[in-house]
């Protein structure tokens, strides 16, 4: 027998290879439908792979949480040699997925304690990381949750949307508001706060965009220590770049991670959404 804690989370989370091999952390797929096609994320569908089909779908993709069953097996499997598991998934707001795990850790013989990040992707995997190197250092699952909890609330996710078509076909946006911005060329900044995702600003262009990012920067620089920096994007690699590097001119000591985001954000967003994401001592 063993006390060890084991770390699971969902694909939607940000993570590089790297860190999921040194943590072995467990990553629980979604499921993704392009027209009638269903995928694994992260199995036989990539990433950039999404974004390419997603381009060429006559339908918008449809994600879906992984079933109870599925999840139940994986908590079995890790606990069965009496390991406790800690499952920290993406914010209801976007996914039933926590809730299937709350499901399977009552069913489950194990020790299973289950955390709504109230975020996704780089956002969710601080509090991943965070859990993942308290649990390797030998920290108990009362003192992991506390440290997770403290980290969401030092959290913010700021997104900017290009393109409106794919939040007025996934019904986040009425059609008609969403008809009237993609006419006006409105680009939107939301934000993630308290598992509620607010339109914070809008305006024409992508001076809109370049200037709120500009004023985040500024805001960055001006506030407490800041731990860790994501940057994820849905087809614009050279944009969040070029937001990378402007972030390392004023903030060189902090690690930035750029990538892409996963498929079950980017079917909301479409392509040309960014979100910046951080989190402060």
């Amino acid at each position: 027998m063993t006390n060890k804690i084991k770390i699971v989370t969902d694909s939607s989370v940000q993570l590089t290879e790297a860190e999921i091999a040194k943590y072995q952390i467990t990553i629980i797929p979604l499921t993704i439908v392009i027209d009638s096609e269903v995928y694994t994320d992260g199995v036989n569908l990539s990433r950039t792979e999404f974004m390419t089909q997603m381009s060429q779908a006559k339908n918008l993709p449809q994600t879906s949480q992984p079933s109870i069953g599925t999840i139940l097996d994986q908590f079995d499997q890790l606990t069965a040699d009496g390991s406790q598991v800690i499952s920290i998934h993406m914010t209801e707001t976007i996914s039933g997925t926590v809730n299937a795990a709350r499901q399977a850790a009552q069913i489950s013989k194990g020790s299973i304690t289950v955390i709504d990040s109230e975020f996704t992707d780089r956002a969710m995997a601080f509090q991943v990381i965070t859990a993942a190197e308290m649990a390797a250092a030998g920290a108990s699952r009362e003192e992991i949750v506390t440290a997770v909890q403290s980290v969401r609330e030092r959290t913010q996710l700021y997104m900017s949307v290009t393109n409106l078509t794919n939040l007025v076909k996934g019904g986040r946006l009425s059609r008609v508001s969403g008809m009237l911005s993609s006419l006006l060329n409105i680009k939107l900044i939301l934000q993630l706060h308290d598992s509620q995702l607010e339109a914070i600003h809008k305006g024409r262009g992508m001076k809109t965009i370049n200037n709120f990012y500009r004023e985040l920067i500024e805001k960055m620089k001006q506030a407490a220590p800041i731990k860790m920096i994501g940057i994820s994007q849905a087809d614009d690699a050279d944009f969040a770049e070029k937001l990378k590097n402007q972030l390392q001119t004023v903030l060189p000591d902090v690690p930035v991670l750029v990538a892409p985001t996963s498929p079950v954000i980017a079917t909301h967003t479409g392509p040309g959404a960014i979100a910046v994401m951080f989190y402060t001592a």
